[in-house]
């Protein structure tokens, strides 16, 4: 592992993840009430013993670089150890990054400079807890040029993926990227085998092949789409499926692109499950985050002496009840839920206040807002479209810092215009 270095994309804008990808690049979304997204990659960087590690940012990554900055410091810089951040440095012209393959291109020099045998490509937006060292071992074991991690996936499901197929020695014979056809498994026709977006190369091989994929027009520099397809015919490469060995980490194999609001929110909610798919509880590896610091969650009675009532809800610290009810919710650090409030089946993020009377059902609630009392969001979904952003299934997303006027449907003090504060982090 000493002489592997890990490149982790973490330059995504998010569209899709609008409005929660205002202000911040998608790596740095919250996630869970405590994380954020990209603490789900390091984690498992840190776990795996991969303590080299190079962090690709390029979107408002601001926030993202404070976050590794105040939680990500962890490496002892005198054994060789980083976690480094590399913003866009236009080494190798004046574009911006134009795709995955590119992003590391303009980063070569990193590579060259290194001592590295092999290096691990990584994403920064995804939730998932992976072993990359036996992943490392079946690369070695298998004398692979190069190694693709994937995973299977619902055949409805899998036009928005690489797509593989592989012969009996795990050796890709073929791949496609996001076809409109995807092709099934020989014994499981409703599956298809899908990248994961994980890539593991000998230094000397990706630099080569970066350099000849840089010289070519007709390439969008992207590592499936571009460098993938085309190594198959003249290199040994091939599928890690994960899932199938695990190393250390426990074997829950999940693995989510929340590239969306509603497969954001879905994934939160899938950590309130009775048995919860995402394993947040195996002490060997358990995901790092910022701890700010904070006095415990609380609950108390209102200041009429309703009692708060929770159930199936995660809180973070500073987090108070106080004559609420919250159940199946996720809040984050220092939220305040007054009295008679209800909080169901909802995300809320720092420093948020729930008014008196108040009800919120189906949300994402961002940073820094204060719910005015008897406000409700979630229970009209023509009120909320005029208002908020509403997912495909209904997610009412309410931005950091919004603020609730007169103009919004709720009387503002006076001398204060409605607006959303734009805030970092």
């Amino acid at each position: 592992m000493d002489k592997t270095i890990a490149l982790l994309l973490a330059g995504g804008v998010g569209s899709r993840l609008h409005p929660l990808t205002q202000d911040r690049a998608k790596p740095a979304v919250p996630f869970g009430g405590k994380y954020r997204i990209i603490d789900f990659t390091l984690s498992n960087c840190y776990h795996s013993g991969l303590r080299r590690v190079l962090v690709l940012t390029q979107y408002k990554s601001h926030s993202l670089q404070k976050h590794l900055r105040d939680g990500w410091s962890i490496f002892n810089p005198g054994l060789g150890e980083y976690i480094t951040p590399v913003p866009p440095q236009m080494r190798t012209g004046d574009s911006w990054y134009v795709g995955t393959a590119d992003a590391v291109y303009q980063n070569l020099f990193l590579l060259e400079r290194s001592d590295a045998d092999q290096v691990v490509i990584l994403s920064g937006d995804h939730i998932y807890r992976m072993d990359y060292a036996a992943m490392l071992q079946f690369h070695c074991n298998s004398l692979a040029d190069v190694t693709v991690a994937c995973m299977q996936v619902p055949i409805d499901e899998a036009h928005a993926f690489g797509v593989m197929s592989v012969n009996d020695d795990g050796r890709i014979v073929e791949f496609q990227e996001k076809p409109d056809q995807p092709v099934a498994l020989p014994d499981d026709p409703s599956q298809a085998l899908a990248s994961m977006g994980i890539y593991i190369f000998s230094r000397e091989l990706l630099c080569e092949i970066l350099k000849a994929d840089h010289e070519d027009s007709d390439s969008s520099h992207d590592f499936g789409k571009d460098i993938i397809k085309g190594l198959i015919k003249t290199l040994d490469v091939y599928g890690y499926q994960f899932g199938q060995e695990f190393g250390r980490v426990s074997c829950d194999a999940y693995w989510r692109d929340v590239g969306t609001i509603d497969a954001y929110y879905e994934a939160n909610m899938d950590l309130l499950k009775p048995l919860p798919p995402l394993d947040l509880y195996q002490r060997d590896w358990q995901i790092r985050t910022v701890e700010g610091q904070g006095p415990p969650a609380r609950t108390s009675p209102g200041a009429s002496g309703n009692r708060s009532e929770i159930e199936c809800t995660m809180m973070n610290s500073g987090t108070v009840i106080c004559g609420g009810r919250v159940t199946n919710s996720i809040l984050g650090r220092n939220v305040k839920v007054e009295e008679g409030a209800e909080v169901e089946r909802s995300i809320v993020g720092n420093g948020v206040t729930v008014g008196p009377g108040s009800r919120l059902n189906r949300c994402i609630i961002d940073k820094h807002v204060s719910i005015p009392p008897g406000e409700s969001i979630g229970c009209d979904p023509i009120a909320d479209r005029r208002r908020f952003t509403v997912s495909d299934n209904g997610i009412v997303v309410v931005p950091r810092g919004y603020q609730f006027t007169a103009d919004n449907g709720v009387p503002a003090p006076s001398g204060v215009l409605g607006k959303k504060l734009t805030r970092s982090g």
